[in-house]
């Protein structure tokens, strides 16, 4: 097995647009899986994962793509060996430095970055650097370096979709001639861009309540079915902040112009309001197929296998405003934005955290702001302007926050 192999680029023919999934295993990961089996146009070159061996075997038998990649070495040897006993002609390649081969390689037309934190964040800046059709699901690859994200991807000729439903909503509201843009004046008419929230399971749960909530609890969510780190992530509201950091460096505005909206329905995905006074907003089912394919297929349209919306049985539609005592994690996303800098980057790196210690049983709901908020009172925030001062700040603020945990 190759663990840092060089890919060779095969000759150059007609052929399907081969796509590289960094994330296979995931829920993106798998959605986008069942929207290319639906679709013969689209090859799989690549599926990556962290150490999920059966599913990824899985996976390779059914798509037989060129390559497997695992992060985890022995997980790696133990795919490679049952990949080799029922032959299939894979070749697994494992460690981090594979999954930006496998992004940048010449013979890939698009990147699908669906790999959940900051661990994606090397091969999709690597993906754009190198001028691929880049499917964004990893929204804190744009929260850690957003400034030296969209910086590559003006330099390159990359062309970067949002998977996010809430920015490929914004992406499908906004003008066709102002899609993402990098100023502050990209966007002419636009007055604000309206992000909406389900607010997740405990939205009217009592707070004196919060402090006893379980993983599993947190993990059920109403809508939509994600990760275990993405669901917190929505039970707390941080992914709300994550998004409006993500949608200030996407669509190049300042946080000013990005509201934040609770709608339990989860049906308008998220809305741009005009200087006219038009509002116009993107509506679907809750299913992450319907973004993936609309990203995946642009500027066409494609069947997505998501079921088409029912109005008529929808009811009423209802939007209020978050209340930030309930949901702490969205003020202080809020906050790390007006900061910019390294702030963005403390405040997930802080966040990853501190769910994986209350996913692990080890820390309470309630303490997962409380825990970011004293990591962000302890760091100096700093100019983002270099790959090195963001991974400093990050590995920083992850070694604050464990000592906070461990003394929960």
């Amino acid at each position: 097995m190759a663990m840092t192999a060089s890919l060779d680029s095969g000759a150059t023919q007609e052929r399907p647009q081969r796509v590289t999934l960094l994330g296979s295993t995931g829920s993106i990961g798998t959605s986008t899986l069942d929207v290319i089996a639906r679709h013969p146009r689209y090859q799989l070159f690549a599926l990556t994962a962290n150490d999920s061996v059966d599913v990824m075997l899985a996976q390779c038998r059914q798509f037989s793509p060129r390559y497997a990649v695992m992060v985890n070495e022995r997980a790696a040897q133990r795919l490679e060996a049952a990949c080799r006993e029922e032959g299939l002609a894979v070749e697994v390649l494992a460690g981090q430095q594979a999954l930006v081969e496998v992004a940048t390689h010449p013979d890939v037309d698009t990147v699908m970055a669906a790999i959940v934190g900051a661990a994606g964040l090397a091969p999709t800046l690597a993906a754009v650097e190198h001028s691929k059709k880049v499917l964004l699901a990893n929204k804190e690859a744009l929260v850690m370096a957003g400034e030296l994200f969209m910086a590559a991807l003006a330099r390159s000729k990359a062309m970067l979709l949002p998977i996010d439903s809430e920015h490929n909503a914004i992406f499908q509201c906004l003008p066709h001639e102002s899609r993402l843009a990098g100023s502050a004046d990209a966007h002419p008419g636009v007055r604000r861009i309206v992000l909406t929230a389900s607010g997740g399971p405990f939205r009217d749960t009592p707070l004196e309540t919060l402090a006893t909530v379980t993983p599993e609890q947190a993990c059920k969510h109403p809508n939509w079915s994600m990760g275990r780190k993405i669901s917190v992530d929505s039970a707390t509201m941080m992914n709300k902040g994550l998004e409006l950091i993500e949608a200030c460096f996407l669509f190049g505005v300042g946080p000013g112009v990005v509201d934040v909206l609770i709608h339990p329905q989860s049906i308008v995905h998220s809305m741009v309001e005009y200087v006219d006074g038009s509002v116009i907003a993107q509506m679907g089912s809750p299913d992450m197929r319907v973004p993936i394919a609309h990203a995946l297929a642009w500027p066409e349209r494609m069947h997505s296998g998501a079921p088409f919306l029912d109005l008529t049985r929808a009811g009423a539609l209802e939007f209020r405003e978050p209340d930030l005592d309930r949901f702490p994690c969205l003020r202080l996303g809020m906050e790390a934005a007006s900061a910019g800098g390294t702030a963005p980057t403390i405040l997930n790196a802080a966040n990853e955290v501190a769910v994986a210690s209350f996913l692990a049983g080890r820390s309470r709901f309630t303490d997962i702001p409380a825990i970011i908020a004293g990591v962000m009172a302890q760091m100096t925030c700093r100019r983002a302007d270099s790959l090195d001062i963001i991974q400093q700040a990050d590995a920083q603020a992850r070694e604050l926050a464990r000592g906070f945990c461990d003394r929960n």
